[in-house]
């Protein structure tokens, strides 16, 4: 894979930010910003990603991969879409402020 292709491939693998009690709790304890990604992005990428888009040195990344719930409406059933999440813990020093939040 080029580099530039590679570059590519990273800007894509953040889906945006996940933003939920827990996530807000975590980023205020435990210095974790939670963020949903591509299904088929790795720890690795997820890292890289970080690192280039936010210009941050990140320690840890863990991920989650959530399953679709079961939905119905009236008589037809569906699912809803599975998607995954990724706690990434920033090194001390640095911090991530969305919308110009300190």
């Amino acid at each position: 894979m080029s580099q530039v292709s590679h570059q590519e491939r990273l800007m894509t693998v953040l889906l945006g930010p996940h933003v939920s009690e827990k996530s807000t709790a975590a980023a205020d304890k435990h210095k974790r910003i939670v963020f949903k990604v591509r299904l088929d992005a790795t720890k690795k990428e997820i890292r890289q990603a970080v690192e280039l888009l936010f210009e941050v040195k990140v320690q840890g990344v863990t991920v989650v991969r959530t399953l679709g719930k079961m939905k119905r409406h009236g008589v037809s059933r569906g699912r809803q879409s599975t998607w995954k999440k990724a706690y990434v813990r920033l090194a001390a020093g640095d911090d991530i402020a969305f919308m110009g939040a300190e």
